[in-house]
């Protein structure tokens, strides 16, 4: 796919997780905020980046090495730096506003580090890890992990243990699991947690239209993602958009009608159901 085009959201739910562009479709998701948004402009961001950095990591023969000079330069020759200040500022999840902020979350820092990383050459990937999102490259020994919301800090087994132990009950995870943990996110995994983060964003601040939006976004992206079948319902819902709302609400519970929410889902619909008739 050409860079300086986006990919196109009726088609990406069926686009093999291996051609959906990263950078592209978190682009995607940015113009749906930014209409006038222009692409090329941001993959020129991520080239002259890449390109600055090419001649020093060619010249390196040790994978962490060069991995090394590429976070030197975008986390602290450029500034590139998570949001500590004000993390749940949706602008942090918009990689546009990061390019030009030099700001952002986790998950947003890892696209561009990794885009950056790949333009040279470097098989650099993302994980899903539990918290805060990671990124990961193979090394002979096995794998250096870092953190793109610290200046990509590199992470040691001890710590990553003590980072996922919280997501597991407090139980410290074995090798097996932590193996788990660190497989690499596929492009669509990263792309639909961007969205979820946007999400609960707007829904904390109250702004249904456009967690409405994400969830919707969501479901052409995972269609199978049914949990955003019921975001986009509740947000549907605060939006007094009944009909939609009870069709989503519903084909949730149809599918989950065991689902640890369910009751909360069915007070929804009963809900809407009163609301309907009092418009009446």
């Amino acid at each position: 796919m050409d860079r300086s085009t986006l990919p196109d959201w009726t088609s990406l739910a069926d686009l093999d997780d291996r051609a959906m562009p990263l950078l592209g479709t978190a682009l995607l998701i940015a113009r749906d905020e930014y209409p006038l948004l222009d692409p090329s402009l941001y993959h020129a961001h991520a080239q002259r980046h890449a390109d600055h950095l090419r001649v020093e990591v060619d010249s390196i023969v040790e994978w962490p090495l060069k991995m090394a000079a590429v976070n030197r330069y975008l986390f602290h020759e450029l500034g590139y730096a998570g949001n500590h200040a004000a993390y749940y500022d949706p602008r942090n999840s918009y990689i546009n506003e990061v390019f030009e902020r030099r700001l952002g979350n986790p998950i947003s820092l890892a696209i561009v580090q990794i885009d950056v990383a790949r333009r040279l050459g470097i098989p650099l990937d993302g994980v899903s890890f539990p918290g805060h999102f990671l990124v990961r490259m193979p090394v002979d020994d096995g794998l250096l992990v870092m953190d793109p919301f610290n200046g990509g800090r590199p992470l040691g087994l001890d710590e990553l243990r003590e980072r996922a132990r919280p997501h597991l009950g407090g139980d410290i995870p074995d090798d097996h699991v932590l193996a788990q943990i660190l497989e690499p996110a596929s492009h669509r995994s990263i792309l639909v947690r961007v969205l979820r983060n946007l999400y609960g964003v707007h829904a904390e601040a109250g702004q249904w239209d456009r967690a409405a939006r994400s969830a919707d976004r969501l479901l052409r992206l995972a269609p199978s993602q049914s949990d955003a079948l019921r975001d986009r319902g509740l947000a549907y819902a605060h939006l007094d958009h009944a009909e939609g709302a009870r069709r989503d609400l519903g084909e949730y519970l149809a599918l989950h009608p065991q689902a640890h929410d369910a009751g909360m889902v069915r007070e929804h619909l009963l809900a809407l159901g009163v609301r309907r008739a009092h418009l009446h």
